[in-house]
């Protein structure tokens, strides 16, 4: 088993087919395609993976069904983003009974609590199951800042071992490093901040337009491991169009686009989310296309 919260983890689409149940074998694609290029971990029912719209049996069952193909090569993360405390709980244990290897846990949603009550809803987590758990900071779409003052108390807490730095604030890796030192994995969260995260000491990136992308994504991160900065910065100007892609409101549609023309995916979106129309499709696509010409030989 590799190491928990180092190098690139892809924060997993959830394909569909056309009827909307889960396409397991798409998702087994996908998967396959992730490990083979060098992926560290798998991110499971993230914004990416649709969590808001999966049913938790269905959840559960891609858990089971990833940790079954995956056969211990990596490590199977699986997303919480609950309303309430005692559902949190409930998915974190129903998540090591899957077979997960971590957590990734986001604050509560729609209700925007405190810094008292968010503390209070980690800790209840982190006491409910030995999974280790990286936190997702994310107070740009989640609207809840988890603070250095509330990493202050967390640093007590042996299972909350990692952060998804989602801040939007690249210095924020800076600062973390220079108050808990090594104490936290920081695995970069943005896309289009993942290299200046990694030169700053980020250990890792959950990524994005890597489901369509895996050999690049890796690539970048491994240059920037090797000091190879030079390298790193050639591939990451070509991929930031895509990068980008990451960042908008519809990046589950955009970049399941970009798996269609990578061949590692599929369109379908579960509602409310829709296919993209004519339009906005064809100026997605043109970008898709555009880097796939300048696509660079690895």
């Amino acid at each position: 088993m590799h190491t928990l919260w180092h190098g690139v983890y892809p924060a997993l689409t959830t394909p569909f087919t056309e009827s909307d149940s889960v396409d397991f074998q798409m998702f087994e694609k996908n998967m396959e395609a992730q490990i083979a290029a060098g992926a560290e971990g798998l991110v499971l029912g993230g914004t990416l993976g649709e969590a808001s719209s999966l049913l938790n049996e269905e959840k559960y069952e891609l858990v089971r069904f990833c940790v079954e193909k995956s056969a211990g090569r990596v490590p199977v993360v699986m997303n919480i983003a609950e309303q309430t405390t005692r559902a949190a709980v409930a998915a974190a244990q129903e998540a090591e009974r899957c077979g997960a290897s971590g957590l990734m846990l986001l604050p509560p949603m729609r209700y925007k609590a405190d810094d008292r009550e968010t503390l209070e809803y980690f800790r209840a987590v982190a006491e409910a199951t030995p999974l280790p758990i990286m936190i997702y900071n994310n107070p740009v779409d989640y609207k809840i800042l988890v603070t250095l003052e509330m990493f202050d108390v967390m640093v007590d807490w042996p299972t909350i071992q990692a952060v998804k730095e989602s801040t939007r604030d690249v210095s924020n890796v800076t600062r973390m490093l220079n108050r808990f030192g090594d104490r936290f994995k920081i695995l970069c969260g943005v896309d289009t901040l993942a290299l200046e995260s990694l030169l700053l000491g980020a250990h890792g990136w959950v990524a994005g337009l890597v489901d369509a992308f895996p050999r690049e994504t890796v690539a970048i991160y491994r240059h920037a491991q090797a000091g190879r900065v030079a390298e790193a910065r050639r591939l990451y100007q070509w991929f930031l169009p895509l990068l980008e892609l990451d960042i908008h409101p519809k990046l589950v549609q955009y970049i399941k686009l970009a798996e269609v023309a990578t061949g590692l995916g599929t369109e379908h979106v579960r509602a409310p989310r829709l296919k993209l129309e004519e339009i906005e499709r064809a100026q997605v696509w043109n970008v898709i296309q555009e880097a796939l010409a300048k696509r660079p030989a690895l």
